[in-house]
C-alpha cells in the first residue's frame, strides 16, 4: 500500500503548480479527480509538442495517476454535481484567480463549512495579503518580480530567468507538504485546515541563505553563473574541451586542489590561508584556475580532481544528464502505462522503503472519467 491510499482529491487546478502538487498526492496513493473545462480543458493541455492525441508532453508530465472530468462549472446545476465529489472529498487542491471559486460558491468557506474535514490547499501568484494578491502571475513574472532574474547570469549582462520552473514546482512541494501535515494534523482533531502557498513566498524562500549574507552585511549578492559569493572555489570553469564545476567548499579541500592543479604553495600563502582570505583574492585566484584548467581536457580534470577527494562534476547537456550511470541506477525515468514502451517520464523524486512509487495510469485524456465518477 502506498501512504495516501484512501485519500481522495479532487483538483479545481490548471497549468502547473496546482496540478503538480496533486500529482505528487497521486504517486503516494491518492485518487485524483482533476476538474477540466468543457472542450478545451486545462491550458496545458495545448502547451508544446502533442504526446497523446489531446495533450502536449508538459500535461502529460504532471498529470499522471488522475481522473479526468469535465464540468462547466458557470452551470449552477453542473455545480452541484461538483459538490457531490467534494463533499465525499479529503482534499481539494485550487490554483484559479483569486475570487473565482468563491463567486461560485466553492471557496474555501463554503466548501470546509459543508465538509468540516476537508483540507483545502490554495496556490496562487503572490499570496492572499498585499496590493497584489489578486494579480495573475506565470513563472517568469514573478522570478522577475521578486529577484531572482536579476541573480541568474553574468555580471554586467541582462537579467535571466532560470531555466526551468523552479517556482512552479516549489510551490506545488510546499502545497504538498501542508497538505500532508494537515492530513496528520486531521487525525488527531477529524477537523479539516486551510493550506495556502504561493509563487511569491516560495521564490522569498530560495532567498534564505542570500538573504542572511544580506541581513549581515547590507551588500547586495553579486551575480555569479555558476559559483558563490561566498564560497572560493566553488565555481565552474572551462578546461581545453568542455566546462567543468568545481567545489572546494573547505580549506582541507582547497589544499587538495591546490596539488592537483600542480599549486602547492597556494597552501601557505597567506592570501589562501581560509576561505575569507579566497574570498577577498578570488579574482586573481580564480583567474589562475582557469588558466591550468584549459590546458587540459575535462576527461584528466574530472579523474584527477575527483581522485583526490575533491567534488567536481562536467558540465552536462540534457542528453548527457540521462545517459550518466547514476540517472540509469537511481531508475529515475519510468515507463508509462498505455503510452508504450519507448515513452519514459521522470518520477517521484521519493523512495518509500527503497521502492519509488509506479506510474499506475496514464494522464488522462480530456474527460475520460465523466461518466466513472459523476454516473
Amino acid at each position: 500500500m502506498l501512504p495516501l491510499e484512501g485519500i481522495k482529491v479532487v483538483e479545481l487546478a490548471q497549468n502547473l503548480a496546482g496540478p503538480f502538487c496533486a500529482e505528487i498526492l497521486s504517486h503516494l496513493g491518492a485518487e485524483v479527480i482533476k476538474v477540466e473545462k468543457p472542450k478545451i480543458g486545462d491550458d496545458a493541455r495545448h502547451w508544446g509538442k502533442l504526446l497523446t492525441e489531446d495533450a502536449g508532453a508538459s500535461f502529460n508530465a504532471i498529470n499522471i495517476n488522475k481522473k479526468s472530468i469535465v464540468l462547466d462549472l458557470k452551470d449552477p446545476a453542473e455545480r452541484d454535481r461538483l459538490l457531490t465529489v467534494i463533499d465525499g472529498a479529503d482534499v481539494v487542491v485550487q490554483n484559479m484567480l483569486p475570487g473565482v471559486l468563491e463567486k461560485m460558491g466553492l471557496g474555501a468557506k463554503e466548501l470546509m463549512a459543508r465538509n468540516p474535514r476537508l483540507i483545502y490547499c490554495s496556490v496562487s501568484a503572490y499570496g492572499n495579503a498585499g496590493p497584489k494578491k489578486n494579480e495573475p502571475g506565470y513563472e517568469p513574472i514573478v522570478q522577475a518580480f521578486s529577484a531572482m532574474c536579476m541573480m541568474s547570469g553574468w555580471p554586467g549582462g541582462p537579467p535571466i530567468r532560470m531555466g526551468t520552473q523552479v517556482l512552479d514546482h516549489g510551490s506545488a512541494m510546499w502545497a504538498a507538504i501542508g497538505v500532508l501535515s494537515a492530513i496528520i494534523e486531521r487525525g488527531r482533531t477529524g477537523r479539516g485546515k486551510l493550506v495556502e502557498t504561493s509563487l511569491f513566498e516560495t521564490a522569498t524562500a530560495w532567498w534564505m541563505n542570500p538573504y542572511s549574507n544580506y541581513a549581515a552585511t547590507g551588500e547586495v549578492p553579486e551575480r555569479h553563473p555558476s559559483g558563490s559569493n561566498g564560497v572560493v572555489i566553488f565555481s565552474g570553469f572551462d578546461t581545453a574541451d568542455a566546462p567543468i564545476v568545481i567545489a572546494a567548499g573547505s580549506d582541507r579541500l582547497f589544499h587538495k586542489l591546490a596539488d592537483v592543479l600542480g599549486k602547492p604553495e597556494w597552501k601557505a600563502e597567506p592570501a589562501y590561508a581560509n576561505n575569507r582570505g579566497r574570498v577577498e583574492h578570488k579574482e586573481h585566484l580564480l583567474g589562475e584556475t582557469q588558466r591550468i584548467l584549459k590546458t587540459r581536457p575535462r576527461a584528466h580534470w574530472l579523474k584527477a580532481i575527483t581522485e583526490a577527494g575533491v567534488p567536481c562534476t562536467a558540465v552536462n547537456t540534457l542528453p548527457e544528464m540521462l545517459a550518466e550511470p547514476q540517472t540509469q541506477a537511481m531508475g529515475m525515468l519510468q515507463s508509462v502505462p498505455n503510452l508504450g514502451s519507448n515513452v519514459k517520464l521522470i518520477g517521484l523524486p521519493i523512495q518509500l522503503d527503497g521502492q519509488r512509487p509506479k506510474f499506475r495510469q496514464r494522464a488522462p485524456r480530456l474527460g475520460e472519467h465523466t461518466r466513472d465518477v459523476l454516473g
